[in-house]
């Protein structure tokens, strides 16, 4: 090493500890979906309760982390609008899961990393489709495209997957670029409060005649507990937690497991309801597949030009 020059910034160490804690994370994620079939109440219902029990969760959590909730009125605004994307998302995604089943909702999800693709260059300046970007996205289209044919039974269900997987990406675009740098839990707190009151101001035309919000009673009171606080609270903070000792790379790619894991606990909790054709699987695979492999080879990319840079310097 030449003197004077630094050396490499070390990966985060982590444990087996972390690993666990991280998949039990992208577990928790994965059960949600189970969840969704599970409650009783309509998929905006769901979102009203689950978004306002999470809001008092979060709360609790910010104050027991010493995090105020103060925060400039502008600032809350502006988390309080990107939360209504995230109810937006989740009334989606449970409606998806009620018009077809678990597996169907799970295999659209992962599109939303070709979502992400084509929204971000709208957002951020200077940022590029690049060709293996492009190239992914195409495999992926001819993957929905296959699930479409084999499954045209499941295109209600899946659409709305899909566009679950879009509002999605506009929330993950536009959180990296607005959200202001407050602690996690208050951001969440203000975005789960957003999400809350446009489920709210929806439900009206959803709701049946005579019944503007149902009270939950029996398993559901369980479950959405479990939803708030387990899928959604809890799991939020371990994965901010363990993103301290974690690279963003391992993180992101383990992620991608979330789908696996959501049809395999889908076919242990529903059995045959979720048995689909082998057309479905190998168009699941083939996005999950995409989006598993794409970060590899973006790396290896950065590195090879990484490796250009340093020659042209010589």
């Amino acid at each position: 090493m030449p003197k004077g020059s630094k050396p490499p910034l070390a990966t985060p160490p982590h444990t087996a500890r972390d690993w666990l804690q991280l998949h039990l994370v992208i577990l928790a994620w994965g059960f949600t979906a189970i969840l969704g079939k599970l409650i009783s109440l309509p998929p905006v219902e769901v979102v009203v309760w689950r978004t306002a029990l999470a809001v008092v969760g979060l709360a609790i959590f910010a104050r027991m982390k010493g995090a105020t909730l103060r925060i400039p009125a502008h600032v809350i605004v502006k988390l309080m609008g990107i939360g209504v994307l995230v109810g937006a998302h989740w009334m989606l995604f449970f409606l998806s899961v009620r018009l077809s089943n678990v597996s169907v909702c799970m295999a659209a999800l992962p599109t939303i990393m070709l979502w992400c693709t084509l929204i971000e260059p709208l957002v951020e300046r200077g940022r590029r489709i690049s060709l293996l970007e492009l190239g992914m996205g195409a495999l992926m289209v001819g993957a929905v495209w296959l699930i479409f044919s084999v499954e045209f039974s499941h295109w209600a269900g899946f659409a709305a997957g899909l566009a679950a997987a879009f509002t999605g990406a506009v929330f993950a675009v536009l959180n990296k670029v607005l959200v202001a740098r407050q602690h996690y839990a208050v951001v969440s707190c203000y975005q789960m409060a957003g999400a809350s009151v446009f489920s709210i101001v929806v439900l009206p035309f959803f709701a049946d005649k005579g019944a503007w919000l149902h009270w939950p009673s029996g398993d559901d009171v369980l479950y959405l507990l479990v939803l708030s606080q387990v899928c959604t609270v809890g799991a939020y903070a371990a994965y901010m937690d363990v993103l301290r000792r974690m690279s963003v790379f391992t993180i992101n790619v383990a992620y991608n497991l979330e789908p696996v894991y959501g049809i395999v606990l889908a076919a242990l909790f529903f059995g045959n309801t979720e048995q689909m054709s082998a057309g479905f699987y190998i168009g699941a695979g083939i996005i999950l597949g995409a989006v598993v492999t794409l970060p590899w080879l973006q790396r290896v990319r950065r590195r090879k030009r990484a490796g250009f840079g340093e020659m042209a310097g010589m």
